[in-house]
């Protein structure tokens, strides 16, 4: 035990050198939202929680059932310090760091394989994974039924319910439940999906655009799809969030834009950079337009943004689900060692200083999608629920 103490001795040593002068980096944002440029900024441990740190690592190093080295040790506790504090904030690798700086923020992205049903066996199963490929080399097949996606159980879901699961940003991950495995596997989401803009004119004279993710040009084709329709007599425009997960801040903004002449769009409150404010600019161009927003479980984000700043300045009318609650700005802290940290640094607020982060919106109306409808009498009484609403 004595060597074993020297050790402890100088890790001791070493956390009081490092959190009593050691410079943490800050960032310096882009306007993509990720860091690269650091200034010092001190932090300081009480000594006691030093102590306490280094006495669990001893108890921990010397009697786990397996030998655990002091990297290994270390890597874990960074892990546990950052991901603790939220359900985003994460400790990436420098394989997973360089990982995620590939990716362009505000594309959609699924897996690497799509599930179908098997009638037969009624599940949902693989199919199109190919060989190589990241999710086949963390164990999974072709044919192989999968229970969960996110801990949502699948058995009762229909294929957009299912598809919608496996959608997200670019770079996110997703945990999968395989048949007879207790464990779930973490995926990146890293196959780009197409995102154009769905249009759909429906009988009664109502426009549904389906926007799977807020992109830089997505205000522009909102807009010109609107004036493309606006010959045919619209009664109304109902724009379809369901499982879209956000995207960029500004797109939200700018389409929020299209809709309003003027008030509070979202603020967004942060410790370390202050406080921010976006405002509706003075418009009259689709003031007339009836406007509807169809919402789900997995709406989230830039899509809560748009959804929370047209509700509550009565613009249009909500219906669907409580969407996810995702209201949270993150960027990126690269590390000397190549490591980065991607933690949460501000939150989003509605015009009515609501918190979105873990509530999420409200509909006006509350009318899910039932496993047994189908996709197009459930948007045609979507459309007719909005024709009918009084805003």
């Amino acid at each position: 035990m004595t060597q074993h103490n020297n050790i402890y001795q100088a890790i001791f040593a070493s956390l009081l050198m490092c959190w009593g002068s050691h410079a943490l980096a800050a960032p310096t944002p882009h306007s993509s939202g990720w860091s690269e440029d650091t200034a010092s900024r001190t932090a300081e441990v009480p000594l006691e929680s030093i102590q306490q740190f280094v006495q669990i690592y001893g108890i921990v190093k010397d009697n786990y059932v397996d030998p655990k080295t002091d990297d290994a040790l270390f890597q874990q506790a960074i892990k546990g310090l950052v991901s603790g504090l939220d359900r985003y904030s994460r400790y990436l690798s420098a394989e997973e760091y360089r990982q995620l700086i590939q990716y362009t923020e505000g594309d959609l992205a699924s897996v690497d394989f799509n599930l179908s049903y098997d009638n037969h066996e009624r599940l949902w199963q693989i199919q199109d994974l190919k060989a190589g490929s990241d999710s086949s080399k963390l164990g999974l097949a072709n044919g192989q039924a999968i229970l969960k996606v996110d801990n949502q159980e699948l058995k009762s879901l229909n294929q957009d319910q299912v598809q919608g699961l496996l959608y997200g940003s670019i770079g996110s991950t997703v945990q999968i439940q395989p048949e007879n495995n207790n464990s779930t596997v973490i995926l990146v989401r890293n196959k780009k999906v197409e995102t154009d803009i769905e249009p759909v004119l429906l009988h009664n004279q109502v426009l549904v655009l389906k926007i799977k993710v807020f992109q830089q040009d997505t205000a522009n084709e909102i807009k010109r799809l609107i004036e493309e329709y606006s010959s045919t007599k619209l009664k109304a425009v109902v724009i379809d969030l369901r499982n879209n997960p956000g995207g960029l801040l500004s797109a939200a903004v700018e389409s929020t834009d299209l809709f309003l002449n003027q008030g509070l769009i979202v603020t967004t409150k942060s410790r370390s950079e202050g406080d921010q404010q976006f405002q509706a600019l003075p418009s009259n161009e689709f003031q007339n337009i009836r406007l509807g927003i169809l919402i789900n479980h997995r709406s989230a984000s830039a899509a809560e943004v748009f959804t929370a700043a047209l509700k509550e300045h009565k613009r249009a009318w909500v219906v669907g689900e409580n969407s996810y609650g995702k209201g949270v700005v993150q960027k990126l802290f690269p590390l000397p060692s190549g490591a980065a940290l991607q933690m949460t640094v501000s939150h989003y607020y509605t015009p009515n200083g609501n918190m979105i982060e873990g509530q999420g919106i409200q509909p006006n109306q509350s009318y899910p999608l039932l496993p047994e409808m189908k996709e197009d009498s459930y948007l045609e009484h979507v459309t007719d629920l909005v024709l009918k609403s009084k805003i």
